[in-house]
């Protein structure tokens, strides 16, 4: 089975569109490929999910432990014969950048996985090959396999891999040449969304056909052909029980698996332009803890669906939709109904900005929201609370119990007037803490993003709470 991660020394490598190249050349092989990115972005997965149709999810070495990320990837890897990881940052660049933790290494020697790194040359030579020299060097193994240039001219390439070939030990697979006419935009969480980009598909075929031709594609399969992982039961027929660790953290237990085959309970999940960040992989753990999950619109549906105990409200873009959101009444009067009537409800960031009274649309207007909370959401002019945290529970409610402990991330640019107490939240790496967030026996609302496939027990939580509303 062909298994790689495609790495780089720093973010804007080009690891993104390196990525879907080649997993589109994959395709035109006659491959069936699966693909994961390395930490808990959720815009490069919908590239690899909705352009090329691939199977696949995060893998994250903070929002969940080895033994989760490896039956994570086992488990996307059935039914596949090759498997594309796409890294994050640089390749030890783990939490806060000071540390090698649940960074692109780390999954790499988490999942003895062969790397290929992406180099964007950028005017250097020589010093290249001290560069990798370093990384190769810097951890015992360092798994790098392979150097593939990236917005690199040909002429260029042929002139720069006998240097680094000599100098590292590692071989040159070729190159990516600069290609305006695929280039994707950015904005202040990321690329463009893939639903956003109406002419993606030729893109990637013009990727792909520039990495067969200037790349030795041949080469890296035979450098990256690996047995298949071993799976050690499914996942998303599965979930896994948890444990608290003294001090009241919650844990995936070592005890297994086990199977949840109760009827299921319908969970309406929005699912559109202005609510699309969602681990496939939560989805899955909501599935087999026993929900059916119905996707709904705040945007353009007018009522939320029928007969359904619960209400999934996930992250994503409600700024840029806000004019949208804000007419549509139908629909904010059946979310504030369901969510004041004690609808066991989860809504992370722009979900939870949806909640709020109002919201400051990215041209500036504010535009009135759910009202189901108190607090006023706004722009700000940098990334709030950015990173991973770790989030404790101050008392019992639908998803914790007081006490508890989980891995969370914040990706944000918007902030709240209100933004709650109901948890305390800490920084891993610097210790500092502030109070967010509100909870109560039929809600979760705040800016954390939950990974419940790390803590399928909040999943389980969720489920049975809208299973005892449908009764």
């Amino acid at each position: 089975m062909i298994q790689l991660i495609l790495a780089a020394p720093a973010s804007g490598s080009g690891k993104t569109m390196v990525t879907c190249a080649l997993l589109r050349a994959l395709q035109k092989r006659g491959f069936d490929p699966c693909a994961f990115k390395c930490g808990p972005d959720y815009i490069d997965p919908m590239f690899h999910r909705k352009i090329l149709g691939v199977e696949g999810c995060n893998l994250d070495l903070f929002l969940s432990d080895p033994t989760a990320v490896r039956a994570l990837y086992a488990g996307y890897c059935r039914r596949h014969d090759a498997a594309v990881c796409e890294g994050v940052m640089g390749y030890y660049d783990g939490l806060g950048g000071g540390t090698d933790r649940a960074s692109t290494w780390d999954a790499a020697d988490t999942l003895k996985l062969p790397v290929i790194l992406v180099l964007r040359p950028r005017g250097a030579g020589l010093t290249l090959a001290a560069l990798v020299q370093g990384l190769n060097r810097f951890r015992m193994p360092s798994h790098l396999t392979g150097i593939l240039l990236n917005d690199c001219a040909p002429a260029q390439a042929e002139s720069l891999a006998p240097v680094l070939e000599r100098e590292t030990g590692l071989p040159v697979l070729g190159c990516l040449p600069h290609l305006p006419q695929a280039v994707v935009a950015s904005r202040h969480l990321g690329l463009y969304t893939a639903d956003e980009i109406t002419d993606m598909n030729r893109r990637l075929d013009v990727l792909a056909a520039a990495l067969e031709e200037h790349a030795d594609l041949p080469r890296l399969l035979e450098l990256c052909d690996r047995p298949a992982p071993r799976l050690r039961g499914e996942f998303g027929n599965r979930s896994r029980s948890v444990q608290l660790e003294s001090g009241g953290r919650l844990t995936p237990s070592a005890a297994g698996m086990r199977s949840r085959k109760s009827p299921g309970v319908r969970i309406a999940v929005a699912r559109d332009e202005a609510f699309c960040f969602v681990y496939d992989e939560t989805l899955r753990t909501l599935e087999a803890a026993g929900a059916e999950l119905v996707p709904f619109s705040p945007v353009g549906d007018t009522a939320l669906p029928q007969k359904i105990g619960g209400l999934y409200l996930p992250g994503g873009y409600p700024e840029l939709y806000g004019e949208k959101l804000a007419e549509n009444e139908r629909m904010k009067r059946a979310v504030r109904e369901a969510v004041r009537s004690g609808m066991p409800t989860v809504a992370e960031c722009g979900g939870f900005l949806y909640l709020c009274q109002s919201l400051e649309c990215e041209t500036g207007t504010v535009r009135p929201m759910a009202g189901v909370l108190p607090g006023l959401g706004s722009r700000r002019d940098r990334l709030v609370r950015f990173g991973y945290a770790e989030m404790t529970a101050e008392e019992d409610s639908l998803l914790f119990r007081a006490g508890e402990t989980v891995p969370v991330h914040e990706f944000h640019y918007w902030d709240c007037t209100e933004n709650g107490t109901s948890f305390t939240m800490r920084k891993p790496v610097t210790g500092r803490t502030w109070r967010e967030g509100f909870a109560s026996p039929s809600l979760y609302a705040a800016f954390p993003h939950l990974y419940f496939a790390g803590h399928p027990e909040l999943a389980r939580r969720f489920v049975q709470a809208a299973r005892e509303v449908r009764r």
